[in-house]
C-alpha cells in the first residue's frame, strides 16, 4: 500500500496502477507545457491573446499553421513558428516530466511518451530521443516546402529574428540544402500534403517494438483534449486503464478521472508511490 494514506482515493488508485506496471506509457498533450509557462491554445481568443499581430489580420491558428502561408507569406509563417522555435529553446520543463521520468524508471521496462507536441519538452527534461514518439512532428526540425526530397535535417543553429509587432522574421529564411527552397518545420499542419513522416514513422516503430515488450502497462495521460484526439485515442486503444490528468476535460470510458493540472496531479501521485513530492 502507499504510504502517503491521506491521498485522494484516486490518486491512489493511480499509485496502485502504477506499482504493479513493468512499463509506463506517457501520452501528453498540449496542457502538459501549461505549468512550464507554455501557452495552450484553445478558441482563436486565446490565439490571439499570444499572437496580437495575427490577431489584428484575423487569421485562425488554422489558418496560419499551414502549408499554405509559407507560399504567401514566408516572413509571417516564420514569424509565427521562429517564435514558437525561440520560445521553446528558452523554456525549462517543470517538476512534473522529472516525476515522470522517475516513475518509468522504476519499471523493468522503462517509459515511452507518445505525444501531439512539437516543442522538444520532453527530449530537453531528460527523456532518450528513441523513447518519444511525437506524432505531429518536431518544430526542431525541417524539411523542404517542396518538398524536393524526403530530408529532415536539425533546425541546429537558426537563430530567428523575430518582429513581434508585425508577427514577421526579419532575419534570413531557412532554406533546403538540397535544393534552395524556403524550408519549413517538419510539423504536421493543417490542410498539409506536403509532411514528410519519415523520421515519425521511425519513432511509431520504435513504440511498437517497446510496447511488444510490455507486460502490464500503466498509461498517463495528461493536458490531451477532444478538438484534435490524436493523444486520446492512442490512449484509450492500450486496452488498460487510463489515468487522465486534464482540469476541463476529465472523464474517461475506462481508467481514472484526475480534473487537475499536470504538475499538480503529478506531485500527488509522486507522494503515494514514495517519490520526492518536492521535485
Amino acid at each position: 500500500m502507499p504510504s502517503n494514506s491521506k491521498s485522494p482515493p484516486d490518486i491512489l488508485r493511480a499509485a496502485q496502477l502504477l506499482r504493479a506496471a513493468d512499463g509506463l506509457l506517457v501520452a501528453a498533450g498540449a496542457g502538459m507545457g501549461v505549468d512550464s509557462g507554455l501557452p495552450d491554445f484553445r478558441g482563436n481568443e486565446g490565439f490571439w491573446r499570444a499572437y496580437p499581430a495575427i490577431g489584428r489580420r484575423d487569421l485562425a491558428f488554422h489558418e496560419i499553421a499551414c502549408p499554405a502561408t509559407f507560399d504567401s507569406d514566408p516572413r509571417l509563417a516564420w514569424g509565427f513558428y521562429g517564435h514558437r522555435l525561440d520560445l521553446y529553446r528558452r523554456t525549462t520543463p517543470h517538476a512534473g516530466f522529472a516525476i515522470l521520468r522517475a516513475l518509468g524508471e522504476r519499471m523493468a521496462q522503462g517509459s515511452f511518451v507518445f505525444t501531439s507536441n512539437v516543442d522538444g519538452q520532453f527530449q530537453r527534461a531528460g527523456f532518450p530521443e528513441d523513447r518519444v514518439a511525437e506524432c505531429h512532428g518536431s518544430i526542431h526540425h525541417l524539411q523542404c516546402t517542396r518538398p524536393c526530397c524526403d530530408a529532415i535535417w536539425p533546425v541546429g543553429g537558426f537563430a530567428p529574428e523575430v518582429d513581434l509587432d508585425h508577427c514577421s522574421l526579419r532575419s534570413p529564411l531557412p532554406r533546403c540544402p538540397h535544393c534552395g527552397a524556403l524550408a519549413r518545420p517538419n510539423i504536421l499542419m493543417f490542410y498539409d500534403g506536403a509532411w514528410i513522416e519519415r523520421r515519425t514513422e521511425q519513432q511509431f516503430a520504435r513504440l511498437a517494438a517497446w510496447r511488444r515488450g510490455i507486460r502490464q502497462l500503466a498509461v498517463i495521460e495528461l493536458g490531451a483534449g477532444t478538438d484534435i484526439p490524436s493523444v486520446r485515442h492512442f490512449a484509450e486503444s492500450q486496452a488498460v486503464p487510463v489515468i487522465r490528468i486534464n482540469p476541463r476535460e476529465p472523464e474517461v470510458r475506462h481508467g481514472l478521472a484526475l480534473p487537475m493540472g499536470a504538475l499538480a496531479a503529478l506531485r500527488q501521485i509522486a507522494a503515494a508511490t514514495d517519490l520526492d513530492a518536492g521535485q
